[in-house]
């Protein structure tokens, strides 16, 4: 057998205004969000299977020991997630297929790196098969593989940044059909976005705490009506607008209205540690800022910098100046969703 070597590549999302509305409890909603790189990255080489050879074997960090998974076996390794994966799509007979993964974001960074894991691990297994999906199956398939599956929390804007790329508008008019909206941003907008975005991971993991599942709780007694819900149904709408009229004042101004929300739903969805960045940020006279994701402890934060030459940078040695965990990871856009290279080798 001639020995595969396949690539996928996929984007993560930060700036997800709207977030919490793409949730089973929630029913319906709109997400705006923006796909950014760094992403992460599937390496999968795959060459004909000997005696005693494993059908897979897995290398889920550069800090992590592999090791030999059976599909479908019962046995896990501790990565249920991408073991799910690989059960779900399984791997050909007589194959034996090393998967390594690789991210460049910190675990924890609450900016969809699991979805990103997810439906790059798919797409390269969908190409080990022969196999093609639209960026629609593909997010629908590694949501369907966390939350059907696995049975975690999920909503779907995840799995959609990561499939699509770029920067949608998601509507989700009944959990879990949505329907995407790649935004037309003038170039010269894009630009002046990019060089202003700046994404601060917070120095510890997101933690999932007993703060989730109070607001769950409080929303699914509320009903998908909720006015909690439809503010920020209404800060993912006013992103949307800002981002097409080339408004990036307004979209700040989105985004901590968003942030804002959030609070609302629970106070411990801006942790201390995100509190005193946006108090830096602020000071700093930054257009904007979003808490990533659902909020808690940990994780990260999106700020968008005021306009002037050099704010960007003022604003990076003013949070460097902070002593603490926390540091600044430059992204750039990511026009392009997952993309999947392969190139092959005598085994």
């Amino acid at each position: 057998m001639i020995a595969r070597n396949i690539d996928a590549f996929a984007p993560m999302r930060i700036a997800d205004a709207g977030g919490w509305t793409d949730t089973w409890f929630a029913k319906h909603g709109a997400v705006l969000n923006i796909a950014v790189s760094p992403g992460v990255h599937v390496a999968l080489r795959a060459r004909a299977r000997h005696a005693n050879d494993p059908p897979v074997v897995l290398h889920p960090g550069a800090r992590e020991d592999a090791y030999r998974y059976e599909p479908r076996g019962g046995l896990s390794g501790g990565h249920p997630l991408l073991e799910a994966a690989i059960d779900f799509m399984g791997i050909p007979e007589g194959v034996r297929a090393d998967i390594r993964i690789e991210a460049e974001i910190p675990p924890g960074a609450s900016t969809g790196t699991s979805a990103s894991v997810t439906v790059a691990l798919l797409a390269a297994l969908a190409r080990l098969h022969g196999r093609a999906f639209t960026p629609d199956g593909l997010a629908r398939s590694a949501h369907h593989v966390e939350m059907d599956l696995l049975g975690w929390q999920c909503g779907v804007q995840d799995q959609i940044a990561a499939a699509h790329g770029g920067i949608s508008f998601i509507t989700i008019s009944a959990f879990p059909d949505a329907r995407v909206e790649r935004l037309a941003v003038r170039a010269e907008v894009l630009h002046d976005l990019e060089q202003r975005l700046l994404l601060v991971y917070l120095g510890t993991s997101h933690r999932s705490s007993e703060v989730h599942r109070m607001v769950i709780a409080d929303l699914e007694g509320e009903g998908p009506d909720s006015p909690r819900l439809d503010a920020l149904r209404r800060c993912a709408r006013d992103a949307r607008d800002a981002l097409f009229e080339g408004d990036l004042s307004r979209f700040g101004r989105a985004l901590t209205e968003n942030t804002d929300a959030q609070e609302r739903l629970h106070p411990g969805l801006v942790g201390q540690a995100a509190r005193r960045l946006i108090g830096i940020a602020s000071t700093c006279g930054a257009a904007g800022w979003k808490v990533n994701g659902a909020g808690g402890e940990g994780g990260s934060v999106t700020l968008l910098c005021g306009d002037g030459p050099g704010h960007a940078q003022r604003v990076i040695e003013a949070i460097e100046a902070e002593e603490g965990p926390h540091r600044v990871i430059p992204v750039r856009l990511s026009p392009e969703g997952v993309r999947v290279s392969e190139t092959t080798a005598e085994s």
